[in-house]
């Protein structure tokens, strides 16, 4: 980089000295003069070509090492964003996650390119400018030095007024990404209720948004392009100026070839060193506004990479060896960002090895909150959770949650074929072990009506299977885990009764030694369970089994009754 500056500042002296000692001489004779011109033009090339190769390699090597860095940045970000509790991951859109992995990554990786190549190359050819400039003549460098820290001044000043406007432009990116993502996501449900127009006009707005916002910022930039043109046509025009003048006054010395008077090869070496000097400027100023830009990119990375996990092993922890009781001790439990009456109260409950409980209760009772707290998606406030009698905080956390089953209402699948679906509950299962948990999953059959079976490509999050399909699939993924507790989060709510009938029953002759918490809506689902939980605003109101409850608990009496009814009113 140093060596491609040098011979490019080296170029105005040699011009300099092919129009003074070459085209101009006044005691050369014409072969003398081709002589000059040609030798010192080879030397001019010879020059071009060496900046040239230097150029070139230290553009490669900024390519590579920006690229470099915006892969471990990238890694970095994306690790940290796995290793995010539930409780962090909600202070962030999906779509700003997104953005900042991609956009802002390459807003970095562009900044840490340019400084590279142009910042060192921008530094020395400003500083060797002004320094030949000198050389040539201290005259043009005062002019050099009027304008230049005006120039330098309005520059700070419209990239200050630019930074926080970057700043929203970022914001409204995610905004924009966000959208995206939900309708693309949600592209069914924005279809079934005739809301293309709404989600229309909704992104048309954002993205407006976005494109206003982007032009405050283009128009602030774009008034700087203009204003360094014309310092530098005032330049030219002052240097042009001087030197007339200088040439004049020293018009005695040039024709005596005495002295070291100011000849037209200086006045021509001088501009050069001006619109090179100037070019650093404008350089300067791109590098500037990208720093600004990367600023605002670097602290939204460093907002999700100072994230620091807040559910982690701690110091001394223990190793799960076999488990199975889950206990809740005076366990309260409410999420952060939410104020007002816990969603789990002082609650008591302790589940066996081997035992099956399900959880009933009405929306937003706080069941899926309950189970969340035992693979540590969230930690309790208060009170304690208990694994085997150990608090879960205690246990090492990628050791407990493998042993730890939990399928989702909302079914969960990737792209790739059934079996590689299959394959994230145990990477190492057999065949025979897939089509085993298939059966007991009730997913063999369907599995096999398709024409590739097993090797079946499933589309995004998995859009060619139906609801219950793929709760079947997300259940046999769970089963090859085998999990010493499984967890059924609504799991069976869009399976038939007699399929979630047989489902269960192979559980049990299955999975006797295992202990299965099934959180449901409809009794049905609940009801052959060892014992039922009946929760209502984050309290435990009663559990025992269904003929007792039947009898003793007025809130599972009117879940009952009320499903009773609604299933014979369906049967009519």
């Amino acid at each position: 980089m140093g060596v491609e500056v040098f011979f490019e500042l080296l170029q105005p002296k040699l011009m300099e000295k092919i129009v003074d000692n070459g085209v101009l001489s006044t005691t050369l004779n014409l072969s003398e003069k081709i002589d000059v011109v040609l030798n010192t033009g080879l030397l001019m090339l010879l020059c071009v070509a060496i900046a040239g190769i230097g150029g070139i390699l230290s553009a490669a090597f900024a390519s590579t090492a920006a690229n470099s860095f915006g892969n471990d940045v990238r890694k970095a970000v994306f690790s940290r964003v796995v290793d995010l509790s539930f409780e962090q991951k909600d202070k962030f859109t999906t779509g700003s996650l997104i953005t900042r992995i991609t956009n802002d990554v390459t807003q970095v990786q562009n900044f840490i390119m340019m400084s590279i190549r142009m910042f060192v190359r921008t530094i020395l050819l400003f500083v060797g400018g002004i320094v030949m400039m000198y050389i040539t003549s201290p005259k043009f460098a005062m002019v050099l030095g009027v304008i230049l820290p005006i120039q330098v001044l309005i520059i700070i000043y419209f990239l200050r007024k630019a930074l926080p406007i970057f700043k929203q432009v970022q914001n409204k990116i995610d905004t924009v990404n966000s959208i995206v993502q939900e309708n693309v996501n949600g592209v069914r449900v924005v279809k079934a209720y005739t809301r293309e127009d709404y989600e229309s006009k909704k992104f048309a707005r954002a993205n407006e948004d976005l494109s206003l916002t982007t032009l405050k910022v283009q128009k602030i930039l774009a008034i700087v392009n203009p204003l360094m043109t014309i310092f530098l046509y005032i330049i030219v025009v002052a240097i042009i100026y001087l030197g007339a003048q200088q040439i004049h006054i020293d018009l005695p010395e040039i024709l005596n070839n005495t002295g070291n008077p100011m000849t037209v090869g200086k006045v021509m070496a001088g501009l050069t060193y001006i619109f090179q000097i100037l070019m650093s400027v404008i350089m300067l100023a791109m590098i500037v506004q990208s720093v600004t830009r990367a600023k605002v990119s670097i602290d939204r990375l460093n907002a999700v990479l100072d994230s620091n996990p807040t559910i982690m092993d701690c110091d001394e922890y223990s190793r799960p060896s076999q488990i199975g009781t889950v206990e809740y001790r005076n366990v309260n439990f409410n999420y952060p960002n939410l104020i007002g009456k816990p969603v789990i109260s002082n609650f008591n409950l302790k589940i066996e090895k081997g035992e099956s409980l399900a959880i009933l209760g009405s929306t937003g009772s706080g069941k899926s909150s309950l189970v969340n707290l035992i693979p540590r998606f969230y930690d309790a406030t208060s009170g304690a959770v208990l694994v085997n009698g150990v608090n879960v905080k205690e246990y090492h956390l990628q050791e407990l949650r493998e042993k730890i089953g939990i399928v989702l209402q909302q079914a969960e699948l990737f792209s790739g074929t059934i079996k590689e679906n299959l394959l994230w509950g145990d990477e190492n299962a057999s065949e025979e072990e897939l089509v085993h948990y298939a059966k007991i999953a009730q997913a063999d059959d369907f599995i096999r009506s398709f024409t590739d079976g097993y090797d079946t490509v499933i589309s995004e999050k998995g859009a060619s299977l139906s609801g219950g399909q793929k709760q079947r699939i997300s259940i046999a993924r769970a089963l090859l885990k085998k999990p010493e507790i499984l967890i059924f989060d609504d799991a069976t709510s869009a399976l038939d009764l007699a399929t979630e009938a047989n489902l269960y029953q192979a559980l049990r002759a299955n999975l006797q030694d295992t202990t299965l918490i099934i959180i449901a809506q409809r009794v049905a689902s609940a009801k052959n369970a060892d014992k039922i939980a009946i929760i209502d605003n984050g309290t435990l109101v009663a559990c025992d089994t269904h003929d007792v409850l039947f009898k003793t608990c007025a809130i599972y009496q009117d879940i009952y009754n009320s499903q009773l009814r609604r299933g014979e009113e369906d049967e009519q």
